[in-house]
């Protein structure tokens, strides 16, 4: 299960509400690794992924105040956007 301080690797899609996709790691074909609790993500993320076990897949609803808030993240990301990511845990290494 996943924990705070734990390197996960995650694939990916993010999309706004209205179904545009703004990332993908499936993409790429290349997973991301990050730190859980480790404020190297969006808020929404670690607290999202938190106790996702390794195979589990999960739709995260993030709204602005766990995201990228007011300022967005131009230009891919509007302000105030709620975001949606559909993610896989792949590993904690």
């Amino acid at each position: 299960m996943a924990e705070n301080g734990d390197t996960v690797t995650v694939h990916y899609t993010g999309r706004l509400t209205n179904g545009t996709v703004f990332d993908s790691s499936l993409e790429r074909g290349t997973p991301f690794t990050f730190t859980l609790g480790a404020d190297q993500v969006i808020k929404g993320w670690d607290q999202g992924i938190l106790g996702m076990e390794v195979g589990e897949k999960k739709t995260l609803t993030v709204p602005p105040e766990l995201g990228y808030g007011a300022s967005g993240y131009p230009p891919v990301i509007p302000p105030n956007a709620t975001l949606i990511f559909d993610v896989e845990l792949i590993s904690i290494p």
